[in-house]
């Protein structure tokens, strides 16, 4: 039993500090909001994979998964919340100027909702309910056990990538490294939806 709990900790926290949207819009926050005004955001994307993983769990994720009509719409909605956020990142200037100057972080529900709505997401979850479904006798504490082990290691690996961004912004200064910076950014939160249909 040991063993499988180094493992299971060893697995939350390379899932979650592997780069992918929510590590994206972490860092993305970071760099335009500083830490601790995207603590709201960093605190919803943990607890919203730990919901994720305590449903996968209690079998909850197995049963979204084996409808086809519910995973494509998890498919499409999660796809195109990803897309606007990507959008809304590329465009955003340098912080402080014109009307970015009145943007707001994203919070807690809307890290949340990256998590619940992402397909990727509810697999890594599945794969874990089923790896280390040994680490509790009946689904509630193993929702629990994993539930709560996904929400700190989140909650790590997202402040170590948001630390990132806040160091970014010290060295990006002109408008035009503000401009890269955030089409990059975009990008990249653009390209995090590829798996989502291959997988």
């Amino acid at each position: 039993m040991p063993d499988m709990v180094y493992s299971f900790a060893l697995f939350a926290a390379v899932a979650t500090i592997t780069p992918g949207g929510a590590t994206t819009l972490a860092t993305a926050s970071g760099s335009r909001f500083g830490y601790a005004r995207s603590l709201p955001l960093i605190a919803g994307i943990a607890f919203g994979l730990a919901v994720l993983v305590a449903a996968a769990a209690t079998g909850l994720g197995a049963l979204v998964q084996s409808v086809p009509a519910l995973s494509l719409a998890l498919k499409l909605v999660g796809s195109a919340y990803l897309l606007w956020l990507a959008v809304r990142i590329a465009r955003a200037g340098a912080p402080g100027t014109g009307d970015t100057g009145r943007a707001v972080p994203i919070g807690f529900a809307g890290g949340a909702l990256l998590l619940l709505v992402n397909p990727k997401g509810w697999t890594m979850a599945l794969g874990a309910a089923a790896s280390f479904s040994a680490l509790a006798a009946n689904p509630l504490s193993l929702a629990a056990i994993l539930g709560g082990t996904f929400a700190v290691a989140a909650a790590a690996s997202l402040s170590l990538w948001c630390l990132g961004g806040t160091v970014l912004a010290r060295v990006v200064r002109t408008p035009r490294q503000w401009m890269i910076l955030n089409g990059s950014l975009g990008a990249l939160l653009a390209l995090s939806i590829a798996p989502i249909w291959l997988t």
